[in-house]
């Protein structure tokens, strides 16, 4: 039976991770808050919510992890020569809730979305706070692509990407990851695989060592605060 947790006790601890469930992959508890003091808490251990609307909160951390070491970025030579021609104009921080909206919207056949108006609430109050940051790929004015994450010492939580013109999300991130690289970020979370962002260098690693980088990076302040300066989106800076 998963454990359950007090949704009036935001500083209650998650469960030790190894007692997450096989299957499915990474689940480890039920209930408790969506507060910036919870989430945060969970962050650091590796966890993080994901949930259908309607149901209780569900707490993960799979195994293995898909992560990125910003210094083992790829950028294949399509995705280099669309950097070159600036189609993007490349921002931070400038449009955070118009970007979870377009991260909520249904993708394909799927009618649903993890991305309720629950959990914008919440990421919006981290954002408000200074530990949520979006990324956001601009034409002719529209936003066409994006992410947004989680962001402790020197690490960077991805939670969700969207795209609307091909490669704009991957110019997004390709730039926020080169921009962390430089800022000594020493992770980037993914998550849980897919072959996009295995495609730019993503890699899988056990749990266990997720853990151990967490402890380590979590406690190391990066050299320069990214988000308040503008993007890179010269090809000479990526």
């Amino acid at each position: 039976m998963l454990p359950l947790l007090d949704p009036f006790n935001p500083s209650e601890p998650f469960p030790d991770t190894n007692l997450a469930q096989d299957e499915p992959n990474g689940l480890l508890a039920i209930g408790g808050c969506l507060s910036t003091e919870r989430l945060l808490n969970a962050y650091r251990h590796g966890i993080f919510p994901w949930y259908s609307e309607g149901e209780p909160i569900l707490w993960w951390t799979p195994n293995p992890r898909l992560i990125i070491y910003p210094e083992k970025l790829k950028i294949s030579k399509s995705l280099r020569k669309t950097i070159r021609k600036r189609e993007f104009e490349i921002t931070f921080d400038h449009a955070f809730s118009e970007v979870m909206d377009q991260c909520s919207l249904p993708r394909g056949d799927d009618e649903g979305t993890w991305i309720s108006k629950e959990i914008k609430q919440a990421y919006v109050a981290l954002h408000k706070k200074g530990h949520a940051h979006s990324v956001e790929a601009w034409q002719e004015g529209n936003l066409v692509g994006g992410l947004y994450g989680v962001s402790i010492g020197s690490l960077f939580f991805g939670e969700s990407m969207f795209s609307h013109i091909s490669n704009a999300s991957k110019v997004a991130f390709a730039t926020l990851v080169t921009q962390l690289h430089e800022a000594n970020f020493k992770l980037i979370d993914c998550q849980v695989r897919t072959e996009h962002l295995v495609s730019l260098g993503a890699e899988e690693i056990s749990r266990e060592l997720f853990s151990q980088h967490l402890e380590e990076f979590c406690q190391i302040s990066p050299s320069n605060n990214i988000w308040d300066k503008p993007a890179a989106t010269n090809a000479s800076d990526i």
